[in-house]
């Protein structure tokens, strides 16, 4: 199963070293993907609906979650977790080794407006949506994980959790983040559209945007 946790705290670089990956081996996973809001994303746009906002996800590939739900309680004074069932419609193929991902991978928590059925919010979302953000934005790697249910008490609502990973210049160039190639006119045209799309299914409120790092660790890789 795939398990994806937002945490707060003031020193997660743990979450960057061996005793932790190690740690997470021995609790059972099969990889590990850390999320950092850390200094090379800095200025990036942030949208934050939790206060405090969120200060890094980890996602865990695990046979069963509580193991590294007790890790992640040792570490960190608190954590939100939810199981996910995971869509990939824009693959990247990552390195496993723990370093860098050379990109600004923005992580996104959103949750369906009350007045838009299940059923027909994924539909506008996964079915509609989908090819718009592909088109209208420079991404290179686009996860989507519907969240199946939390596995933590006090998680917050949330729906989904969306990851797409944008060029570094996109930080601080709408330009780059967008893949209009500096025609403004071509800007708005894509900026106009992702936004109308977003609209359909109530991406653009009551969401959280985190702009991270990103860094995998693949224990199946040897």
């Amino acid at each position: 199963m795939k398990m994806m946790a937002a945490v707060w705290g003031d020193d997660l670089s743990v979450f960057l070293s061996a005793d932790f990956r190690d740690a997470c081996l021995g609790a059972g996973a099969e990889r590990v993907q850390v999320n950092l809001c850390d200094g090379a994303v800095a200025g990036a746009m942030r949208i934050s609906e939790l206060d405090p906002p969120i200060d890094a996800v980890v996602s865990f590939w695990v046979p069963a979650p509580q193991p590294v739900l007790d890790l992640l309680a040792d570490l960190v004074p608190r954590v939100a977790a939810w199981s996910v069932t995971e869509r990939l419609p824009l693959t990247y193929a990552t390195p496993g080794d723990g370093s860098r991902v050379d990109a600004l991978a923005n992580v996104a928590f959103l949750r369906r407006p009350g007045d838009l059925a299940q059923a027909e919010w994924l539909r506008r979302w996964l079915e509609e949506h989908t090819q718009v953000a592909i088109e209208t934005q420079a991404t290179f790697g686009y996860v989507q994980n519907v969240v199946d249910e939390p596995l933590t008490p006090d998680a917050p609502l949330v729906d989904a959790i969306v990851e797409e990973l944008f060029p570094m210049a996109a930080v601080a160039d709408m330009h780059a983040f967008y893949g209009s190639g500096g025609d403004q006119a071509e800007l708005e045209r894509r900026m106009t559209r992702m936004l109308e799309s977003v609209v359909r299914f109530g991406a653009d409120r009551n969401l959280d945007v985190v702009p991270t790092s990103r860094y995998d660790f693949d224990f199946s890789a040897g």
